[in-house]
């Protein structure tokens, strides 16, 4: 029993889970390589800042894929991704909390100073807001925490959507000038935003993905064109009239690149559980 507990690759029964395993494989690649090249000193010359940033930007990337389980179990009608659902919040929490403790060691321990820079600096006050509440959502993560919670349990984790704004606000101020991968993370928030806003029964259907794939490409475009008028003072309308250039591959592009994969993704799933209907009507 204690072995079902704590092997994470395993699904409820105990059986071994080649699904969970690949998630956790993947969970620990990024880490996994990113200390790799610290060892080989590969990092350049501030070599604990580019593991600050690295840790952080995965953060991000689990935690928005945390978030996209529950679309992609409707849009592609794949049930057993709701199995990874915890582990990649936890994940991402994990990475949330190496994130800061790279930051206290390159404070050099300091923890008075780290105490300080959190009060005085807003973005790491937001990412310090937005750890303690990864970390809530991580020890609460367990079937023990569920039943005892029980209905506040999902009124608790609902508060992985605000986390995930200041997380990504955080994301935005940290980077400062170059803020492309910023804005395609806000990208696919606005797409899992926009698909949770509509109604359940429209949530799976073809026109609905549609037109995702052309809303969340808009409002990336309107988010990156908002942010240098506001932080930098370039105009508005020259970001948003770059958008409209393919070749420049802003990260409006990617993401209306992405979301039509999965637009295409979706439309072969459906063609392919119609065809063995099909036969055994023949």
């Amino acid at each position: 029993m204690a072995m079902t507990n704590w092997a994470i690759w395993r699904d409820h029964s105990g059986r071994l889970s080649a699904l969970k395993l690949a998630a956790l494989v993947v969970l620990l690649l990024p880490g996994t390589y990113l200390l790799l090249r610290y060892a080989a000193h590969d990092l350049g010359g501030r070599p604990i800042t580019e593991l600050i940033h690295g840790s952080g930007d995965w953060t991000i990337r689990f935690l928005l894929a945390t978030l996209a389980v529950t679309p992609l179990r409707a849009v592609l009608d794949w049930p057993r991704v709701v199995l990874l659902r915890r582990m990649l919040g936890v994940g991402a929490a994990c990475y949330a909390g190496a994130h800061f403790l790279l930051y206290i060691i390159d404070q050099k321990w300091n923890l008075l100073t780290v105490a300080s820079e959190i009060v005085l600096r807003f973005y790491l006050a937001i990412g310090f807001v937005t750890l303690l509440g990864l970390a809530a959502l991580a020890i609460t993560s367990t079937d023990g925490w569920q039943k005892r919670l029980r209905q506040r349990w999902k009124a608790l984790h609902r508060l992985v959507f605000p986390l995930t704004v200041l997380a990504l606000f955080h994301y935005f101020l940290q980077s400062k000038a170059d803020v492309t991968n910023a804005v395609f993370a806000a990208g696919v928030f606005a797409w899992l935003g926009f698909w949770r806003l509509a109604p359940r029964r429209w949530q799976a259907r073809m026109t609905t993905l549609l037109a995702l794939a052309l809303l969340a490409p808009l409002a990336t475009a309107l988010v990156e064109g908002a942010w240098y008028a506001l932080a930098t003072g370039v105009r508005a309308s020259r970001v948003l009239m770059a958008n409209l250039d393919p070749s420049m591959m802003r990260p409006s592009t990617e993401i209306m690149i992405s979301a039509g994969v999965l637009l295409a993704v979706a439309a072969a799933r459906r063609v392919a559980k119609r065809r063995p209907r099909r036969a055994l009507a023949l």
